[in-house]
């Protein structure tokens, strides 16, 4: 069994949930075949959100105009939610699990010292997507959730954070592109119509074939 180190700084998160972090690693460690997989996903899977969402604008063109706004506004949202975790990072300045429990199995590299665990990023950004997602279309954003959930799983795998870590990061993705995406369907609906009778009516109509 391994012990946490005590750290100078921020929260101690093997202390909350490393055991289940190292029950996991070890999972991982027995599990070669699927590392190469979890560690791509983990890595570059954000390029699934991205097709999820041009898939959404695609069809938000043969939508109401709240639905396109709720499209547009996704990307904003993404980005204050990252922007919101960061913030949040720097304040608790959590370690990472690969300093605290230098001798669990990793995947993916330790980060630099002051990259810090939590809450993480990856879910943060996915879960925005996938929220925006589902108030978009159900199907959609229940593609986009699962990919969501399995990104967490993956942050965990790989042996980048504690579940603490994505728990705390899904709930901060979603809440914030909950009230954004919710007020720019409300507020900005009217603006969208707008421009769908300007020049950019090709890029939120759909065109009479």
């Amino acid at each position: 069994m391994t012990t946490s180190t005590p750290t100078a700084q921020g929260i101690d998160g093997a202390a909350i949930d490393g055991g289940l972090y190292t029950d996991i690693t070890d999972f991982a460690r027995h599990t070669h075949w699927l590392n190469g997989t979890a560690a791509a996903y983990s890595s570059v899977g954000m390029g699934v959100f991205v097709l999820i969402l041009l898939a959404a604008w695609w069809r938000a063109r043969r939508e109401g105009s709240a639905v396109m706004a709720g499209v547009l506004a996704t990307p904003f949202a993404v980005v204050i939610a990252y922007l919101a975790n960061t913030g949040i990072k720097d304040v608790f300045q959590e370690p990472r699990p690969c300093r605290a429990l230098p001798h669990d199995f990793l995947i993916e590299a330790c980060p630099a010292p002051d990259d810090y665990a939590f809450p993480s990023n990856h879910t943060t950004v996915a879960f925005a997507f996938a929220v925006a997602l589902l108030l978009t279309s159900r199907w959609l954003g229940s593609i986009a959730l699962l990919a969501a959930v399995v990104m967490g799983a993956s942050r965990v795998y790989v042996g980048a954070h504690y579940p603490h870590d994505v728990a705390v990061g899904a709930l901060v993705g979603t809440i914030v592109s909950l009230i954004l995406v919710l007020a720019a369907r409300w507020l900005c609906g009217p603006l969208v119509a707008r421009l769908r009778e300007g020049a950019l009516r090709p890029l939120l109509v759909a065109q009479p074939s």
